[in-house]
């Protein structure tokens, strides 16, 4: 397949251990349940595959979440002042981004003279900075290499009050809820007294919607939640054979949430920095959850970590939201 998103192509990976990685993947498979925490899809070829996904007719998420951003970008033309700072988090491409950066206030100035993308993945960021060097020579892009799970140190170019957090896709989703709170209280205390915060959150919606987004029919999305072991091979040590997995999406309604799962279709042991680790024949490997919360209870976390609700706008078919949040 192509590589057409400005990515380095997978085979250009250099083999190599990362202790982070291996420590992260067996604090998961050595539990029970086994997991895998969602942040090791994003090597390179996850990111491909990722952007893959997004174009896929069953991925309604990028298209349903083009409205409400483009009119979230208009409101905030009247709001904000011209040179204010644009901090995405998880940020390993631009597209969405553009929308808010190309952004004028009422007398024709950009509303944004710096860019701070945050993303795990240093090639992304390098690419993604080559490109708009191309694309908008007058903005001024700070990347930083970090995950945003932990504090994150804003350069000391951004000017507090200005700034304006972006987290887009839904991938608040991603996160326990309890987690959500902890990332959007970080945020509060890194964007300073008078930020603001544009958060993307897909919504509660019937199953049948749900389910084909997260398995394919052209397999996109199995061979994305597959190629987590082939980064554990490459950079784990690990000797998984990912055709001995299968990717599963399964609709959790009492939590409210997509679940992403491997299965494995034998009794097996894999290896991985002198473990063994066991799995049954059927045992499976939760890699990712994917909640989809009401306006409600996106308001009742975002409250519960100093924000409050200051603007909503969703699609017309009120599959996803994106909400302005402000200091309380």
């Amino acid at each position: 397949m192509p590589n057409d998103t400005g990515f380095p192509t997978p085979d250009t990976d250099i083999p190599t251990i990362d202790p982070e990685i291996v420590q992260a993947a067996l604090a998961g498979l050595l539990a029970t349940p086994k997991t895998l925490p969602p942040k090791l899809f994003y090597d390179r070829e996850g990111c491909r595959l990722f952007y893959l996904i997004t174009d896929l007719p069953e991925y309604y998420l990028t298209r349903a979440e083009r409205e409400p951003l483009a009119e979230a970008a208009r409101f905030l033309s009247g709001q904000l002042q011209a040179g204010a700072t644009l901090v995405e988090y998880g940020a390993s491409d631009e597209t969405k981004a553009l929308t808010l950066l190309r952004a004028v206030d009422p007398t024709g100035r950009s509303l944004f003279k710096t860019y701070v993308p945050v993303d795990v993945a240093g090639p992304s960021l390098t690419a993604l900075s080559a490109r708009l060097a191309g694309i908008m020579p007058d903005l001024t892009v700070l990347p930083i290499r970090a995950d945003f799970a932990h504090d994150i140190k804003l350069p000391p170019e951004v000017a507090m009050g200005s700034a304006l957090g972006f987290f887009p896709g839904s991938t608040i989703g991603n996160m326990e809820p309890d987690q959500a709170t902890s990332f959007l209280r970080r945020a509060h205390a890194a964007l300073g007294p008078d930020g603001r915060f544009l958060l993307g959150a897909d919504l509660r919606k019937d199953k049948s919607i749900l389910l084909p987004a997260y398995d394919d029919s052209a397999g996109v999305t199995a061979a994305f939640n597959r190629n987590l072991l082939a980064r554990l091979n490459r950079e784990a040590g690990a000797d998984f054979d990912p055709a001995r997995f299968v990717h599963r999406a399964v609709w959790n309604d009492d939590e409210s949430r997509i679940e992403m799962h491997l299965v494995s279709q034998h009794d097996q042991t894999v290896h991985l920095a002198r473990h063994a680790i066991p799995f049954a024949r059927g045992e499976t490997i939760h890699t990712e959850n994917s909640y989809k919360h009401t306006p409600d209870q996106i308001q009742a976390i975002a409250a519960s970590a100093g924000w409050r609700p200051h603007g909503m706008w969703t699609d017309a078919q009120n599959l996803f939201a994106v909400y302005l949040l402000d200091h309380r």
